[in-house]
């Protein structure tokens, strides 16, 4: 197994892009993925920026993946797709079926993100017809479901042509909508939003009556309300994982360390408040088992 990070759901000025992606390339990832996944309005980083930062994390041995918009809701944000697929340089991270036919057709080799619902080997077969190398389960999966699917895809002789991702830190991507719920929360049209996600660079909290932070807004994108992290179950994607992928977020990096130190001398971490691993273990996604 090794680690990636995975692309940036959070809206951040270039400098702060720029300062996380100059310690990462320090860092234990293998792979890192490059991109705006969530809104084409933040362009903070524009595709030149990206591919700019993508040759300095190449020049220091790392493989860079560029991740596409997960929602794709106009004909501009089809093009700009098309661009990104079309780099030259790099692996893409299809997150809409869009993405796969367009790197299906210009041959280009593609991850399957998270936002594709991929949940058996039906899909997996017709993805790897696609071209996809990488299949990254969905977040709201568990190891049981993750272990029945890789045995038929070996029965079917499939399980040696793609490699498995799993998301295993961060506030795991539920949900997208052509409604922008931070320019909401702020009584802002979504065309007026003003760039409101600049101001929340670890999303925007929605609480429950009782109090308990359910949800995390980020613009058209609902995360979980609580961080996800699978470091105490890393023993168990042993055989089963080949790519455990962390989010970015403000302590991503730290944990990073402490993931690589688990793979290589398991102990069991206690797990701050409002951290969950209840998908991986079938049951209910706030749960910490």
């Amino acid at each position: 197994m090794h680690f990636s990070l995975g692309p940036l759901l959070y809206y951040w000025p270039k400098t702060d892009v720029e300062a996380f992606y100059q310690q990462a390339s320090q860092s234990v990832a293998t792979d890192i993925y490059l991109g705006e996944t969530v809104c084409s309005k933040r362009r903070e980083m524009k595709l030149t920026d990206w591919m700019d930062l993508a040759r300095e994390l190449q020049n220091t041995g790392k493989r860079v993946i560029l991740s596409t918009l997960a929602l794709i809701q106009s004909p501009s944000e089809l093009k700009e797709m098309q661009r990104w697929i079309e780099n030259g340089s790099c692996m893409v991270e299809a997150n809409d079926l869009g993405a796969v036919q367009l790197a299906y057709e210009q041959k280009v080799p593609f991850v399957c993100g998270p936002a594709i619902n991929c949940y058996n080997a039906d899909v997996i077969a017709l993805l790897l017809k696609k071209g996809m190398q990488r299949w990254t389960m969905p977040v709201e999966l568990s190891r049981d479901w993750l272990t029945e699917l890789l045995q038929e895809c070996t029965e079917r002789g499939l399980r040696d042509q793609f490699e498995v991702e799993v998301f295993a830190y961060g506030h795991m991507p539920l949900a997208y909508s052509a409604r922008c719920f931070t320019a909401r929360a702020l009584d802002r049209a979504k065309d007026d939003c003003q760039l409101a996600c600049l101001q929340y660079p670890q999303g925007l909290t929605a609480d429950s009556q009782e109090g308990e932070q359910v949800f995390v807004l980020n613009g058209i994108q609902t995360q979980s309300g609580h961080c996800y992290n699978l470091i105490n179950q890393l023993p168990e994607m042993e055989g089963l994982v080949d790519i455990v992928r962390l989010s970015p977020e403000k302590e991503t990096l730290s944990w990073l360390d402490k993931f690589q130190t688990q793979l290589q001398n398991p102990i069991h971490h206690p797990l701050p408040a409002r951290e969950c691993n209840g998908y991986w273990q079938q049951v209910a996604g706030m749960q910490l088992c």
